[in-house]
């Protein structure tokens, strides 16, 4: 079963519920996204910090009205913090009770042999779905109503991890040496994302459809700015992309992202801030740049950036 299954929706429609629910979406990922439900391909999700990527799947799992499940990379992460873990609390007092019991179950057995037999009769109950602790993984493949699984920052996860995932991104299943493999109830939409901190495998690229988030050009900027602070007066909300975007052309250790804009424009709004100039900028660029020498350079050049703008 796959999660759109009853969904009748096309990429402009898309695009449309999207915007509704005040995320901007290009073309391209409303297209994706449409590709992605209608052949139930993950989406590896790539770009710069601070553009959409996580907010995409927040996005789409209130379109979907689906519960999103998420999955943060970090290195060292491995299978028992992804998957699953034993409920070893359970399992030590299904111990204790397993001892008060093993006289009456040994109960007319002769010998070693005879005794072992015996306890095999009642199966590997030690290791069952009853002592399993669902981990994002394993939660998003037995939703019943399937799920938005966000695998976020894949690129921060080691390569033996990418690889674990393979199963899970080509057939929606998980193989667990002491029950079997898992299937998913209802095929989940999974969205990886990526700040290219590292080279991702091929056979991970392969099994996903591709989708490249950069910043924003001026006018969908705007647009973005519209929605998320729509109390920003009009007269200011074009300057300020304006200025924002002159920062992205310049040589810094980070520049402004979306998440950034977005920060700027409230704290503007928040001082009553009725026009861009050099003082009101220089005293908030620390809003806006994250080392103290991108803001030290921006300060020298501030009379060329905020001319013509």
């Amino acid at each position: 079963m796959t999660l759109f299954a009853s969904k009748n929706f096309t990429a402009d429609s898309l695009q449309q519920d999207l915007d509704t629910l005040g995320y901007v979406a290009s073309d391209n990922i409303a297209l994706t996204l449409f590709l992605a439900a209608q052949l139930e391909k993950p989406i590896l999700v790539e770009g710069p910090p601070g553009v959409g990527k996580t907010e995409l799947a927040k996005a789409t799992s209130t379109l979907f009205e689906r519960p999103l499940i998420r999955l943060q990379c970090y290195e060292g992460l491995d299978e028992s913090k992804a998957l699953y873990e034993w409920k070893y609390g359970k399992q030590l007092l299904y111990t204790q009770v397993l001892k008060e019991q093993l006289g009456d179950i040994l109960r007319g057995t002769h010998g070693l042999a005879e005794s072992v037999e015996r306890l095999h009769q009642f199966g590997d109950i030690f290791y069952s779905p009853e002592f399993l602790e669902p981990r994002p993984l394993l939660s998003a493949l037995q939703s019943p109503t399937g799920a938005v699984l966000l695998i976020d920052e894949i690129d921060k996860a080691d390569q033996e991890f990418e690889a674990f995932l393979l199963e899970l991104l080509s057939d929606y299943q998980i193989s667990i040496p002491e029950i079997g493999t898992v299937h998913a109830q209802t095929k989940p939409l999974v969205l990886l994302t990526s700040n290219n901190q590292r080279e991702l495998s091929d056979a991970l690229k392969r099994r996903c459809l591709h989708l490249y988030i950069p910043y924003p050009d001026q006018n969908l900027e705007c647009r973005i700015l519209a929605s998320q602070v729509p109390s920003l007066p009009d007269k200011l909300r074009e300057p300020l992309v304006s200025f924002v975007q002159k920062l992205r052309n310049q040589d810094l250790r980070k520049v402004p992202a979306v998440s950034e804009t977005l920060d700027w424009a409230r704290t503007l709004l928040l001082l009553h801030v009725e026009a861009l100039d050099a003082t009101w900028v220089e005293r908030t660029l620390a809003v806006l740049l994250k080392h103290q020498d991108d803001v030290d350079r921006v300060r020298e050049k501030l009379p060329t950036l905020l001319k013509d703008r």
